[in-house]
């Protein structure tokens, strides 16, 4: 299992909504995939982001940077390759992260 899968089980586990994988590493030097992924409450966003932290770090695997954690709007997690982007439900739907990743792969031909 990869990074990646891994971190959606995990979130899963924690009943994230809506959660997506995005391959973004034709289109970016800085990682491979974005997951985003919902939670109904800032309460549930910063226990998303916890419970992600506390079982990768059981295999030394760490955030380079973590944002947002005091707001918990929109926490950021950067995991190098992975880049994990928590959203409040109504925050996500203002910024339509998801859309205009899509936009972009449709506009390259993807």
């Amino acid at each position: 299992m990869n990074l990646s899968q891994k971190i959606e089980k995990l979130l899963d586990d924690k009943k994230a909504a809506d959660i997506k994988i995005i391959s973004i590493e034709e289109r970016n030097a800085l990682a491979d995939y974005f997951i985003i992924a919902s939670g109904s409450s800032s309460i549930q966003v910063k226990a998303l982001c916890d419970h992600l932290e506390e079982e990768l770090e059981k295999e030394e695997i760490r955030p380079r940077h973590i944002e947002g954690y005091n707001e918990a709007t929109w926490i950021l997690m950067d995991y190098g390759d992975v880049i994990v982007h928590i959203f409040y439900r109504e925050t996500r739907e203002f910024y339509s992260l998801e859309d205009i990743w899509t936009k972009t792969n449709e506009m390259k031909g993807e």
